[in-house]
């Protein structure tokens, strides 16, 4: 399993479109690194478990037909729960906003979809992105995959996914340091690119 949790997409998209590996098995094999670490690192607080397994199917069924959806064709990826995402909870770890589910995804969300990724769930963040480490008063702490008693940084958490294995592909926003800082803590690779590259859009 360690073989499909730690590959880079790259790799990922390549062995699913050459049908090496089925999309399904790649999501499960994230799946099932989640239920092992999750637990102790609290990183994934939204988990859309079904949801993944049926679009996973979905992109075997379009790659039997010769489909292929886009660079990212059934790979598995996370997002930071303060991007919008359709008919998933988005509550940038703010009590009020605790049960709001979005109509429609934000800008960088729906071109992820669109390149064919498969959206595993989100990811914690500090209230309002708000802090250098993610905490807040719905999920709790985030904790560092190899340091349990540290800091995952923020605020962008998912980095303690990427990190883990539990997700190849993190979404998150960096104003001053929110991917760099996480990335920094958890011994990953992150780009924050250059202003208005990218829609900013469905941000809360």
């Amino acid at each position: 399993m360690d073989d499909l949790v730690f590959a880079s997409i790259q790799e990922l998209a390549e062995a699913i479109c050459q049908r090496q590996v089925s999309a399904v098995e790649v999501v499960e094999a994230h799946l099932a690194q989640i239920d092992k670490h999750n637990p102790r690192l609290n990183v994934i607080v939204l988990l859309d478990r079904e949801a993944a397994l049926n679009r996973a199917r979905e992109a075997d069924a379009a790659l039997a037909r010769g489909e292929v959806w886009g660079p990212l064709h059934g790979v598995p990826i996370t997002i930071k729960d303060a991007f919008a995402t359709a008919g998933l909870r988005t509550t940038s770890g703010f009590p009020p906003w605790a049960d709001f589910i979005p109509e429609t995804d934000a800008p960088a969300v729906a071109r992820l979809r669109a390149a064919g990724a498969i959206i595993l769930g989100k990811t914690n963040l500090p209230t309002l992105s708000m802090d250098a480490q993610a905490n807040n008063p719905i999920f709790g702490q985030t904790n560092n995959p190899w340091d349990l008693t540290r800091t995952s940084g923020g605020s962008t958490a998912g980095a303690a996914a990427v990190a883990a294995g539990l997700s190849p592909l993190e979404l998150g926003s960096d104003l001053a340091g929110s991917v760099r800082i996480p990335a920094h803590c958890c011994g990953i690779y992150s780009l924050k690119p250059s202003a208005h590259r990218i829609p900013g859009g469905g941000y809360h």
